[in-house]
């Protein structure tokens, strides 16, 4: 039995109360669906800044009725300090996925940005350690290692942050240490690299690549790559992402607790190769595409070049193992975009 299938069986035979911040949102709401599922209850926090109420609805839809009993919502914004109390109050575990996120977004607005992502960071931590809860995971990011060109990317190993959204994953880092070393906050945070899977939307001003793609492909619209399309990023499923916060949330070894870790699945993919893989999965459905092109444009401020992550810690600490490498993920993912978009839609065409 791995570590990870320990965690679900535990979790079927005791119940436990979880936050979920920005529970609106693509990862939030894949993370509420799998708590559901899993017979736990979760108060849920998101001011629909970027998050969807139809998001809640599909997961209602595919948890029952009885499972949705479970889960309780509270429609606020972290950067006011007393919802973040409101949301914490008698829940041991915190997943906090809220944040405004996109490295372009932040170079338009940064003040925004650290509003959100650093203020409105800070004042969960604190109500969190006024509950005080058990413990809290939150999403970090790959962004943090800036410029070092080292490849794998290893924890303790950053560059200079490129961008304001990166600048304020990192300080979220150091206030969940100090926080650590300060307050006894038991804290881990997980440097998500490029997580893409269902619901994820393909609509936003700052959408994902992989949605942003599919849906252009979908209604035969130009797919814009920025730069040669050699740049390269580790791609992680979402499955992945669910299981590294369960395990982080539930981790018995003390050694594995106010850490950093990354997660991802260790490998590469050019832009170039995943236009190609996400064209051949809908070869299919929309023969057409066999004469798709996709259009070259200028490389984008503030990104890096390559990333790739070094998951060694996360495996030895957490017991993490990634279930889904890219071509899987990209085929189950697959399913629900056809299923949710709209092929006759048009909009117009818009960089990735």
């Amino acid at each position: 039995m791995t570590g990870y299938q320990y965690t679900l069986k535990h979790l079927l035979t005791r119940q436990y109360h979880w936050l979920v911040t920005g529970v609106a949102g693509f990862i939030g709401s894949n993370l509420l669906e799998a708590l559901l599922k899993l017979n736990q209850k979760v108060t849920g926090l998101d001011n629909f800044s970027t998050g969807h109420s139809h998001n809640l609805g599909q997961v209602k839809e595919a948890v029952g009725e009885a499972a949705w009993s479970n889960f309780s919502f509270i429609e606020g914004d972290i950067c006011e300090l007393e919802t973040c109390r409101q949301a914490c109050n008698g829940v041991e575990y915190v997943l906090h996925q809220a944040a405004l996120g996109s490295v372009p977004r932040s170079i338009q607005d940064p003040i925004r940005t650290n509003d959100s992502n650093i203020s409105g960071f800070l004042n969960l931590l604190v109500a969190a350690r006024d509950a005080p809860v058990q413990r809290f995971i939150y999403a970090a990011s790959s962004s943090t290692y800036g410029d070092h060109p080292g490849l794998p990317k290893v924890e303790s190993v950053i560059g200079r942050p490129l961008s304001p959204y990166a600048v304020t994953k990192y300080v979220n880092e150091l206030y969940a240490e100090v926080f650590g070393r300060c307050y006894d906050v038991e804290s881990v945070g997980l440097r998500y690299f490029n997580v893409f899977g269902p619901r994820q939307d393909p609509d936003g001003a700052y959408a994902a690549v992989i949605p942003r793609w599919i849906a252009a492909l979908v209604r035969n619209q130009s797919v814009f790559i920025n730069g040669d399309g050699e740049t390269s990023r580790d791609f992680c499923y979402i499955e992945n992402v669910v299981q590294a916060n369960l395990l982080a949330a539930l981790a018995e070894n003390r050694e594995a607790v106010n850490q950093i870790y990354n997660v991802a699945l260790n490998e590469r993919t050019s832009l170039n190769q995943l236009y190609g893989m996400i064209r051949d999965l809908l070869l299919d459905k929309f023969p057409d595409l066999v004469n798709h092109k996709p259009q070259y444009v200028d490389f984008r401020e503030g990104d890096v070049r390559h990333s790739q992550a070094d998951i060694s810690k996360a495996r030895g600490m957490l017991g993490f193992e990634p279930t889904h490498r890219i071509d899987q993920g990209l085929e189950q993912a697959m399913e629900w975009y056809l299923s949710h978009l709209e092929p006759e839609k048009e909009k117009p065409g818009k960089t990735a």
